[in-house]
């Protein structure tokens, strides 16, 4: 099996639990999959907004069901916590529309939102919008990066492209993993309302 049978057969089951996840690497993998042709750029953008706003909305409602006592077992989420709901308190919309483009707050956002009882349908609404922002924007930055690869480097040398995207990606991935050194935070630096 070629590396091209093997992206058209689990690179859309990739990008949707890429994307529910965290997804920024694994979906400009997918753009750079379509500029090659191993996938078409419509269903990438398709799964990667359905990945994205269904992992958005879960964490939404872990927070609104369960999130002081989560933050309260895992101190080290505290402090992007807080950073969240600063920017909450002054820019609602703003923040649900576009949390997903800030690394470091991307995956505790949704959560934060749901433990400031934001209310469901204007969520729900904004988080539609800018999952579809989102996964149009990183498609097609991946596609283009493509496009500008062959241009340089000429036509088929799209793997070397692909394989130093998720070379990067895995680093950046174990960096995360590995090397990300816990935040202590005390009981009075907690800003979090109670829900």
């Amino acid at each position: 099996m070629d590396y091209q049978t093997l992206i058209q057969e689990y690179g859309y089951w990739a990008i949707l639990i890429g994307t529910f996840l965290e997804g920024e690497t694994i979906l400009l993998l997918g753009g750079v999959a379509a500029q090659m042709g191993a996938l078409d750029v419509s269903l990438v953008m398709l799964t990667a907004f359905v990945g994205s706003t269904s992992g958005d909305q879960l964490y939404y409602f872990i927070g609104r069901w369960k999130g002081q006592a989560l933050l309260d077992r895992f101190p080290r989420w505290q402090q992007s916590a807080n950073k969240v709901g600063e920017h909450i308190k002054r820019h609602q919309n703003l923040i649900i529309l576009s949390f997903r483009f800030f690394y470091g707050i991307r995956n505790v956002s949704p959560f934060v939102l749901g433990i400031y009882r934001i209310s469901i349908p204007k969520f729900v609404s904004l988080n539609i919008i800018g999952a579809a922002v989102w996964a149009f924007t990183f498609t097609m930055i991946g596609f283009f990066l493509g496009e500008a690869h062959d241009r340089i480097l000429g036509k088929g040398s799209g793997l070397i492209l692909f394989g130093i995207l998720l070379l990067a990606g895995l680093i950046f991935w174990g960096y995360r993993r590995w090397y990300y050194r816990p935040v202590t935070s005390s009981p009075e630096d907690v800003d979090i309302p109670p829900p």
